[in-house]
This record gives structure tokens, C-alpha cells and sequence, in this order.
């Protein structure tokens, strides 16, 4: 659904990519400039309890995080450094989305079963990405798996806003459980993929 949303942004993104590219603004910039405003929002507003105010202004980033990608390609600078710059920072923005929930779980907020799920959707949201790199790494594939960048990050900014209107957190505590177990066997889905790959190649 993210995705959709996404392919709908690049349209109203368009005029503004031109803009900003007339003005010197280069896709990389908007990369950094769009993570960095990711992580601050999410370790400041977040862990102060303001759930509602954070997710809004994280959603506003995430949804032009397309952005640069039609700066890249409007102005022919399309490059495999590019594709790692957008796609290493995005590790530090999930990260500090789940990072902020955990530090207002453990404060503020006070649960810390919840706690601990963000903690574990943290975890296991960087081993997800690292089982498919590796594997590609090792000239093997491993883009399998329940549990996509995108649909993660829907369902924990949807949940954190809806909690932050004033649903019980238990929502966001059932949302973190299944994003954890989601995950999880996204882990184990690459493995196996991986393993029998190994498996024919020997």
C-alpha cells in the first residue's frame, strides 16, 4: 500500500524535483536531508510521548522519500552509489523510529512489554536486509520474505498515530508483536532460500 502511495507521490513530486534541481539541490542532499529530519523527529518528539506530532512529520518524509529518486532520474544522475546512499540511510531512519518508541517505553510511557517488541523489530529490522545483501553477496538471491521495508513502516507509523489520537497502546503493542513475528520468519524464509541454493551449488 506504502508502495501505491509512493507511485502517486512521484507525480507530485515531479515539479518539485525540477525545482529544486534548477536550484543546485542535488539528489544526495535531499537523501541525507530527508533522513536526518527522520531520525531527529523520531528521537525527540517520540520519546517525549508526542506520538501523534512524530508520526506525521516521519510519514511527510517517508512518502517523498521518492524524491530523489525522480531527482536522479530527471537530471541523468542515476548511479549504483546513489541506490546505496538511499538505501543505507533508510536502515538509520527505521532504526530511529524503533529506537524512539523503545526510549518512550522504557521512560514515559511505561510498558515494557512493548518495549521489548520495539526493541526486537529494531533488531531483527536490520537483519532483514543484511540476510538478502549477504546472500547477494555471495552471488545467490534471498528477496523472499513477509515482512517488506515498506509494509513495516506502515503498519508501526499507522498504529503510533492511531495511539497517539488516543486508541489504547495496546494497539501498538499487538502491531509490534506481529511486525516482530513477521520479521522473524522473513529471517528464516531467506535462510532456507539461501541454504538450498547452497545446497544445489555443492
Amino acid at each position: 500500500m506504502l508502495n501505491r502511495l509512493r507511485g502517486g507521490m512521484t507525480r507530485v513530486m515531479t515539479p518539485i524535483a525540477d525545482l529544486l534541481l534548477a536550484r543546485g539541490v542535488t539528489p544526495d542532499a535531499v537523501t541525507i536531508i530527508g533522513t536526518a529530519a527522520v531520525v531527529l523527529t523520531a528521537l525527540t518528539l517520540y520519546p517525549t510521548g508526542h506520538l501523534l506530532a512524530g508520526t506525521l512529520v516521519i510519514t511527510v518524509f517517508v512518502l517523498t522519500d521518492s524524491l530523489d529518486g525522480v531527482m536522479a532520474r530527471r537530471s541523468g544522475r542515476s548511479s549504483s552509489w546513489g541506490a546505496f546512499l538511499d538505501s543505507t540511510l533508510d536502515r538509520f531512519g527505521d532504526a530511529a523510529i524503533f529506537g524512539g518508541l523503545l526510549l518512550w517505553f522504557t521512560g514515559g510511557g511505561d510498558d515494557r512489554l512493548t518495549a521489548v517488541l520495539a526493541l526486537a523489530c529494531l533488531v531483527l529490522g536490520s537483519i532483514v536486509p543484511y540476510a538478502r545483501a549477504r546472500a547477494e553477496g555471495l552471488g545467490m538471491t534471498a528477496a523472499v520474505g513477509i515482512a517488506e521495508r515498506a509494509d513495516r513502516l506502515l503498519a508501526v507509523l499507522t498504529a503510533t498515530a492511531l495511539v497517539g489520537l488516543g486508541l489504547p497502546r495496546e494497539v501498538l503493542t499487538v502491531v509490534l508483536a506481529l511486525l516482530a513475528a513477521a520479521s522473524a520468519v522473513t529471517v528464516v524464509q531467506r535462510m532456507a532460500t539461501v541454504r538450498r541454493q547452497a545446497e544445489v551449488a555443492r
